[in-house]
């Protein structure tokens, strides 16, 4: 991708200038356009100028370096041969390993899950159906991604196996990525929740092995719309 094509960030970043009460203040940067990146609100391509930032930030330039190179060691960002950097694509070696490592970890958590669970906790699954449902038909997209979250992280909760549930999390940010591109695509919100009525009801007939191809297909599904997304885009491979 040429940098004459990148546009320069748009730093509406909320209140990364507020005080950080015991965090460092670079900490505080970092975290912020941290969740900007994840949540899409910087796009992949979109340069961020040090010094750019930190005069919008009204802060010393010090604290808006630390989180920059904390993004780079992280893999968010990419410097430019002119000065600045970028925020990095996805590409399809990414895409495909994340999917992989989900399919693995969410489907043993599937059968975890129908194996372990107590009627009752089903409960808070099927609310989260049913905001998602609310929503849907209202045409509040943007929430879906929130609530889709919710749904997998109380889901993942019940596998009660903290090991797995920290694998998985350490996929969080990659994942809310690629749901935010999931849940654009016509029809992929009604489909999604049609997966996880499809997986509550697997679950409370403890039929593990049905629940387990339930997720695979669900994320295999997110894995062909993500990739067919980044093919319509120019950009790094």
């Amino acid at each position: 991708m040429k940098t004459a094509n990148k546009r320069e960030m748009p730093l509406d970043l909320g209140p990364i200038s507020a005080l950080p009460g015991r965090k460092s203040l670079g900490q505080h940067v970092f975290e912020n356009l941290k969740e900007a990146i994840i949540r899409g609100e910087v796009a992949p391509g979109d340069r961020l100028v040090e010094s750019r930032i930190a005069e919008v930030l009204d802060i010393s330039r010090t604290p808006v370096r630390e989180a920059i190179h904390k993004l780079e060691r992280e893999g968010l960002l990419r410097k430019l041969p002119k000065g600045g950097f970028t925020v990095v694509n996805l590409t399809r070696e990414d895409i495909e390993e994340t999917f992989g490592i989900r399919c693995v970890l969410e489907s043993y958590a599937a059968r975890l899950v129908a194996s372990n669970h107590r009627e009752e906790d089903l409960e808070a699954l099927e609310e989260k159906i049913e905001e998602f449902q609310a929503c849907l038909e209202k045409g509040q997209m943007e929430e879906l991604p929130g609530i889709n979250t919710a749904f997998h992280n109380l889901f993942y909760g019940l596998s009660r196996s903290p090991k797995l549930i920290k694998l998985i999390n350490d996929l969080r940010d990659q994942i809310f990525r690629y749901r935010k591109i999931i849940l654009k695509v016509d029809n992929m919100a009604k489909m999604s929740n049609a997966d996880h009525r499809k997986m509550l009801a697997a679950i409370r007939e403890r039929n593990a092995v049905k629940v387990e191809k339930v997720v695979r297909e669900h994320i295999m599904r997110g894995q062909e719309i993500v990739l067919k997304a980044l093919e319509k885009r120019p950009g790094e491979r």
